[in-house]
């Protein structure tokens, strides 16, 4: 099949992609919007503010299977819905990505960004009437680094390898001492909310996956595994909005395992026992679009602080361990093309690893424009290097979509005169093994998101176990150890900007598109991305990593 006979196909038909990541999660579209606030009364003289009860349904793409012992899990963006309802951060991103102490009442770093003090708000408790205090996130740190006895810390010990000692210094008091000046700590006391503060019982218990107690405004009621886990408002919670009202508003919330976007979205529109659920899927996102215009829905959409969606070039073993070869790929690969096919014209194409907002980011980083002819040129050169003619195997998610995408590609590359072949890997949990074991040429993904890039120093680091695209470059590894230690923010988007430049002009992997969500619900539904900051802080307008449900509400009353 032609490439533009493959096109018609999916244009005919309307695919998006689902493009699949290992602790990440769906797909995008355009700059955070929304439809009208769904607080709005008839009469507009008649304010009504948010009010207390219901429970509402939220359906996910996925249910989090290894549990939430939060240093031994691995959280997409539907466990980190659940775990950003269940425990409360020490930090949180604000409106401009700048972090804001959350659970604690303050952060503070030396002069030279190696000893910063983390004073906690009093008062605080768990689900299980412990009271939050110095000693018990100090064992939470210490599990984070892999250094508390009887937890075992998975990828949380890489991201933590900077931290030297976590001490008590007086009961609200913790004192984290860095290995080197690590300017931005503070965004790794939130990581994307992953790094929540369990109550001393969770983190002893045997059963850490499945016992979980935190801070956060709901507490776990029942968890059927790839069913639904179910969650009551937390009654002693310590927030309260600007009137004074008793956070959280909702009664409770019910996180429903629902692996089709198409079936979420119908439930949803059907009422059929569904009242909010988030979705990446173009396709679905442009039928909620429709459902939002004729006032059937409420929807809110954001790409700000995007993760991006890419092609991950395994650079450990041939083809893509030769320069000529990524070049090929690179070139032979219509990026426009690819996004309006597989997108449905929704989403912005991205440049790099970091997207839109983020230091680093440029429009034009330097990587190699669409040219079929010097794709030709570099699969030539390839075969001069190596004795080897170019062939490419195209690794994605075995659903009709990601096919159809793969098999778009693979025409591409034909009409470049490189050969490829499909090679399908099984379901999502499959696929995020075979990203993690290296056994791929090239996959689709999903992540680099949006926020301070030192948050992505494992991610491209030689020496880092969750470099999955296995890319192995000294002057990288000096640029992110500058970036992770310069406390001059200009000087720190100049070191993002050389790294960027560098990912292009090596084509470490080829960047697609800057990701985009929905949260869609019942038409009275509010308190998504609009709920302030416990230090009355605008709150952060990203998607990407969910969002904290504190604020959400189904009823209001008069102001």
């Amino acid at each position: 099949m032609s490439t533009r006979s493959t096109l018609r196909r999916l244009l005919s038909v309307g695919l998006a992609l689902s493009v699949a990541c290992a602790a990440c999660g769906g797909d995008s579209g355009e700059s955070n919007s929304s439809t009208p606030a769904p607080d709005t009364p008839a009469d507009p003289t008649e304010a009504v503010v948010p009010a207390p009860g219901g429970d509402v349904t939220f359906a996910l793409e996925a249910e989090t299977a290894g549990g939430y012992c939060l240093p031994e899990a691995q959280l997409a963006v539907s466990g980190l819905e659940v775990a950003r309802s269940i425990y409360d951060p020490l930090t949180t991103p604000s409106a401009d990505g700048s972090m804001v102490p959350y659970l604690a009442e303050s952060v503070e770093p030396s002069d030279d960004f190696t000893t910063w003090t983390i004073k906690l708000r009093d008062g605080v408790v768990f689900h299980d009437s412990t009271a939050l205090d110095a000693q018990v996130v100090k064992n939470n740190l210490d599990a984070y680094t892999g250094n508390y006895e009887g937890r075992a810390a998975l990828l949380s010990q890489f991201i933590t390898s900077d931290i030297e000692s976590v001490e008590v210094a007086d009961p609200l008091t913790v004192i984290v001492t860095t290995k080197r000046p690590w300017v931005a700590f503070d965004t790794f006391l939130f990581f994307g909310g992953r790094f929540g503060i369990m109550a001393q019982a969770q983190l002893d218990s045997e059963n850490c996956a499945e016992e979980l107690i935190g801070t956060g405004p709901f507490m776990l009621d029942e968890w059927v595994v790839n069913e639904e886990l179910t969650t009551t408002r937390n009654p002693d919670y310590w927030q309260t909005d600007e009137r004074g009202v008793q956070l959280p508003y909702l009664d409770s919330i019910t996180f429903k395992i629902s692996p089709e976007a198409n079936q979420r979205v119908s439930a949803l529109e059907a009422g059929d026992g569904v009242e909010l659920l988030h979705t990446a899927d173009t396709a679905q996102i442009v039928r909620l679009r429709d459902l939002a215009r004729s006032g059937d829905i409420s929807l809110v959409e954001s790409n700000e602080f995007a993760e991006v969606q890419w092609q991950m070039l395994n650079m450990s073993k041939p083809p893509f361990d030769n320069r000529n070869a990524r070049l090929a790929f690179a070139t032979a690969i219509d990026l426009e093309l690819l996004n309006e096919i597989s997108y449905d014209g929704i989403l912005e194409q991205a440049t790099g690893p970091f997207s839109p907002g983020s230091l680093g980011h440029l429009d034009d980083p330097g990587r190699p424009p669409f040219d079929p002819e010097a794709a030709a040129d570099f699969a030539a050169a390839y075969e001069a290097d190596t004795g080897q003619e170019l062939s490419i195997e195209l690794g994605f998610v075995s659903n009709e979509s990601n096919t159809l995408l793969a098999q778009e590609m693979q025409g591409q590359l034909a009409e470049a005169g490189i050969d490829s072949n499909l090679d399908p890997v099984g379901d999502q949990a499959t696929f995020v093994s075979t990203a993690l074991g290296g056994d791929y040429e090239v996959i689709s993904f999903r992540s680099f998101t949006g926020g301070d890039p030192d948050r992505h120093y494992t991610n491209l680091r030689s020496d880092s176990p969750v470099n999955l695209m296995r890319v192995k470059d000294a002057e990288i590894d000096r640029l992110l150890d500058e970036g992770r230690s310069e406390g001059d923010t200009g000087k720190r988007q100049e070191i993002y900007e050389a790294i960027n430049r560098r990912m292009a002009e090596e084509v470490y992997s080829f960047f697609v598109a800057n990701t985009n969500w929905a949260i869609a619900g019942v038409p009275e539904l509010g308190g998504v991305l609009d709920t302030p900051l416990p230090g009355g802080e605008s709150p952060f307008p990203g998607l990407a990593e969910g969002f904290p449900t504190v604020g959400l509400h189904v009823n209001t009353a008069p102001a």
